[in-house]
């Protein structure tokens, strides 16, 4: 008689398992040097518009390891659903192949928030400051560039006002993995909190790209990134199609 004594860790297809680590391990650092010695690491790592001087050329990247520290539900769901459809995909796409996916979606979405911003800031600006009637931005910037105001336009650009202008979370390349887990088993049933019923795969994926681009553009939801989300699935889609067009990926599964 033979005893399966997997852990749970090992169960989880390689590079799916390192990601969680390396995000857990994160956070705890990001918490650790926080209360230790006052380090903040999202202003290193975290992702910065490109207009500010805290703006660095690896907050593409690392972003995508950092999460809320104010609580564990922003690190929990992003883990969990990583856990849930990555190992699978992973088994897929190859380890190689499913870790240049994520990443690609991850930065991908990073690029694609940085455009958002850079089309938006203006209107943010102005929704950020109170001036008389007739007030334009042009107004704004050159009080706040000569000292009249109580910012700077550095501090606007590095999200010091109405937060907004920098980033954190694995969302991008997590809503990349759902959108990927959608495509290459669009009829699997997923049970869904609160819904009694299994829904195939491909709605559940279809639902949430319609809610985030309804809360990105009606900003119901502020203060969490839903362009990001939307440019992971935007990334994703693009290197399935690609993939698929090449034979890269074999198309046992699909649309139908």
């Amino acid at each position: 008689m033979q005893y399966n004594n997997r852990s749970f860790l090992s169960s989880i297809a390689p590079v799916t398992r390192h990601l969680l680590i390396i995000n857990v391990l994160v956070w705890l650092a990001t918490i650790v040097f926080m209360r230790t010695n006052g380090l903040d690491l999202v202003r290193w790592l975290g992702l910065h518009f490109w207009r500010g001087s805290e703006f660095m050329v690896w907050q593409p990247l690392t972003h995508m390891f950092m999460h809320d520290t104010h609580n564990l539900t922003h690190i929990f769901f992003n883990m969990f659903m990583l856990w849930m459809f990555g190992s699978l995909l992973e088994r897929v796409l190859g380890s190689k192949r499913f870790l240049f996916y994520y990443l690609a979606c991850g930065i991908g979405a990073s690029l694609i928030q940085e455009l958002i911003w850079e089309l938006s800031w203006r209107n943010l600006l102005m929704s950020c400051v109170s001036g008389p009637a007739g007030t334009t931005v042009n107004d704004v910037i050159n009080a706040a560039n000569s000292g009249m105001t109580s910012f700077t336009m550095d501090d606007f650009f590095n999200g010091y006002l109405g937060g907004g202008l920098r980033a954190v979370g694995a969302s991008g390349a997590i809503f990349g993995v759902l959108l990927a887990f959608g495509m290459i088993f669009p009829n699997m049933p997923m049970l869904i909190f609160f819904i009694p019923v299994p829904i195939k795969a491909k709605w559940v994926v279809l639902a949430n790209g319609l809610l985030e681009l309804y809360f990105g553009i009606s900003g119901h939801q502020p203060g969490v990134a839903h362009f990001v989300h939307l440019g992971g699935m935007l990334i994703g889609i693009i290197l399935i199609l690609y993939w698929r067009y090449t034979g890269t990926l074999r198309r046992t599964h699909g649309f139908y």
